[in-house]
């Protein structure tokens, strides 16, 4: 088996696929897909002083971590890993408004608190089975829109109209619910 793909000799290859522009100006970043996957985010991502959107979707990666330069950061996707906490986004705090991670292994949603400007929580296929978790949410000021089909806790709820009524109860200022306007 081939060993895993470091967050260095990704960025070394999206600056080739990109015509040799300077990774540290870019202010879109893919790194998803990569063959072998990454398995580990590291300070190698320090490097991205301007970007906005970073894509690491679709690797092994089970933690985050390597953020804290990331002072810009708008749009994370970390889709399709192994990630089973939202441990490591502290650094970004201010900055991040989008956080796309989608099938991973999420069961606790507390260390997201600190994302006071998240607008956007796509979480969909994770392993959320408390009500006590959605019910931390309230605490994300501006967060309008959750992807959350696919939890466990989701997965309770045959009648849709009883769980858009009941997340609607708990988040009032939800403006769409499983891609679904709330009203």
């Amino acid at each position: 088996m081939a060993k895993a793909t470091t967050i260095r000799e990704a960025l070394k290859r999206w600056e080739t696929e990109n015509s040799g522009e300077e990774i540290s100006e870019a202010k879109q970043v893919s790194l998803a897909f990569q063959f072998p996957p990454i398995e580990k985010m590291d300070s190698s991502l320090d490097v991205l002083t301007n970007c906005e959107k970073l894509s690491l979707s679709t690797n092994m990666i089970d933690r985050i971590t390597g953020l804290t330069k990331l002072r810009n950061l708008k749009i994370l996707a970390l889709g399709r890993n192994r990630i089973k906490n939202f441990t490591g986004l502290d650094a970004l705090a201010n900055s991040l408004e989008q956080l796309w991670i989608s099938y991973n292994f999420i069961e606790r949603l507390r260390t997201v608190l600190p994302l006071k400007n998240l607008r956007i929580l796509y979480m969909a296929h994770n392993l959320v089975k408390e009500w006590e978790e959605i019910d931390i949410l309230v605490n994300l000021p501006n967060l309008k829109e959750l992807i959350f089909v696919g939890n466990p806790l989701e997965e309770l709820y045959v009648d849709k109209v009883e769980w858009f009524s009941e997340v609607k109860v708990r988040l009032p200022n939800l403006e769409k619910l499983d891609s679904n306007l709330l009203l």
